[in-house]
């Protein structure tokens, strides 16, 4: 029983759209090919599965995501290396939106609010 007036929160599925799987393939081929680490792109997928996993074990965890601010704070973004997880709260699971470099801009940000 959760103390009065506090939220209860139950697991929630992890769904990850078509495009934050091409996102995560992209990143890999990039550090893969064009700057000829493939070791290192490994590593950085694996960080980032890593990272999905401690999502789903506790959404709350991490920060608002500033570029997509809510009232109920729905949109968060997980920071692994270089790169920013960017992923949506709701009542039946956690949407992962895309994974993009922590130096985007934040118009790129705004516009994975747009996937569904």
């Amino acid at each position: 029983m959760g103390k009065e007036g506090e939220t209860v929160v139950g697991p929630r599925e992890i769904r990850i759209l078509n495009e934050a799987y091409q996102d995560i393939e992209e990143i890999a081929d990039f550090i893969a090919i064009k700057k000829q680490q493939p070791l290192n792109a490994i590593k950085v997928a694996r960080s980032i599965w890593r990272t999905i996993e401690k999502i789903g074990e506790n959404p709350f965890a991490f920060k608002e995501c500033e570029a997509l601010a809510t009232k109920a704070k729905l949109y968060r973004r997980a920071v692994c290396l270089s790169w920013l997880i960017i992923y949506k709260i709701t009542e039946e699971e956690l949407l992962i939106l895309g994974i993009i470099h922590a130096g985007r801009s934040l118009e790129t940000i705004r516009k994975l609010s747009k996937r569904k």
